[in-house]
Formats: structure tokens, sequence, C-alpha cells
């Protein structure tokens, strides 16, 4: 294993031992969405990496890469891509900062004419932890629907919800906040707001509920040309353009 190395070049991800490199392209690793989305490069090139530590030959590693895809089944909650009536959806399981900020560096690289996500804190992470993924958050979406879930895990009724929105104070961007009961209701609120080539950032807790509702939704939508209207929550933002 004397003297390998693995890194990008431009659209590339490039293994190089001595004298001898393979190439692959990254518009060929669905994972990477071409490349744009950078923690994605960054897993590919691990497993990658592991892959040839354990003597698995360059064909089969760029074929296993470029048949792998990080969908609800394969990868659930782990940057899972969808469509809604034309806007793009992503459901992840992101719960503290460097995960927000991940996400957010790979929204900023996708097309989207507005942008919404969908958040909720879990009630064991300190408090600065919880306000500084809103404030985060605040910098990139137009719309947040912040909602409680049951387990608070040890914090007070709403407290959670009041350090999220203490973090989206002052926020450079986003113009309107809904605060709902429930993750799923959370959800439809979102949905609602959607049109055509915008992207939705749904922050699940719940996993396998929230991503069954996501595909319920996403099958009537595609039965009826009739957007839903969801039962909207207690608004806390001046409302900006729907």
């Amino acid at each position: 294993m004397k003297g390998r190395v693995l890194y990008r070049d431009g659209g590339q991800l490039v293994a190089a031992q001595d004298d001898t490199q393979h190439r692959i392209d990254l518009a060929e690793v669905p994972l990477t969405g071409g490349g744009l989305i950078p923690f994605q490069v960054e897993n590919t090139m691990a497993a990658a990496a592991a892959g040839w530590a354990l003597g698995i030959g360059w064909p089969i590693l760029q074929s296993a890469l470029g048949d792998f895809v990080s969908d609800a089944e394969t990868a659930p909650g782990r940057f899972n891509l969808m469509n809604y009536r034309g806007a793009t959806l992503i459901a992840d399981y992101g719960h503290n900062p460097d995960a927000v900020r991940a996400l957010v560096r790979a929204v900023e690289a996708m097309d989207s004419k507005r942008r919404v996500v969908v958040i909720s804190g879990a009630g064991d992470r300190r408090d600065e932890d919880l306000i500084r993924q809103t404030q985060i958050l605040g910098e990139a979406f137009d719309n947040v629907v912040l909602y409680q879930d049951q387990a608070q895990r040890g914090r007070a009724d709403g407290e959670v919800m009041a350090l999220l929105r203490q973090g989206l104070a002052g926020a450079r961007r986003t113009t309107r906040i809904e605060e709902v009961r429930g993750e799923l209701l959370a959800i439809d609120t979102a949905l609602a707001w959607l049109q055509p080539s915008d992207l939705c950032l749904i922050l699940v807790d719940q996993v396998a509920q929230a991503l069954a509702h996501l595909a319920q939704r996403r099958a009537e939508a595609t039965a009826s040309p009739s957007p839903p209207h969801a039962r909207r929550g207690r608004q806390t933002a001046p409302s900006g353009p729907e």
C-alpha cells in the first residue's frame, strides 16, 4: 500500500500509486450530484479509499460508485433527494451545527427559486447548539417551519422552540417563520408553500415515519394536479411571498 494517494482533480477523483492512476468522473457518481455536493464527495472518497485498502479492484469500485444512490430505501435520512410538484425535496437527519452547515453548502450549490426548511431540535443538545443551527439556516433559507415533536428529552414544553426562534432573530435571509406541533404537520405546512423550482430541506426526526409520509404525499401529488392546503400553525414572523 506504499505511496497511495486519493484526491480530487476538478471533476474527477484520482487514485494514484507510483506511476499508475485511476480516474473516476464525478458526473458518473450519483451520490455526489455531479461533484456539486461537497460532503458527498468526501464520503465517496472515504468509501473508495476503504475499498482500495481492502484490495477491491478499481473496475469494481467504479461500478459500485456509479450504481449507489442515497435514496429513502438505500440510505434513509441521509440526503434523500425527491421531486414534489416540480420542487426539490431533501430529507436528512442532520441534528448538529456541523451537519447543518454541510447541508447548507450542498443546498447553495443547487439551483432553486426559493428555499424552505423544516426543523426541530433534539432536547438533549446544548442551548448554544440549538441556537446555532437556526442561525446558520437563517442565512440560507427564505421560509422556516419550526416544529416541536413529542420527545423533548427532558426539556420543558416549548423550550426547544424558543431556542430555535432565538437563533432566527435578525436572520439575514429568512422572511417567514411558522411554528407548529408535530413533524408531519410541519412537513405538510412546507409542502403547501412550495412552487416549481423551489427547494425544501426537511430535517427529519422520526425518520421512517417522516419518509413514509413524504412518499404518501408525493404519490398523492402524482395522482392529483391540485396542491393540498395544509392546516397552518402559528405564524411568528411577517409573511414573505408564497
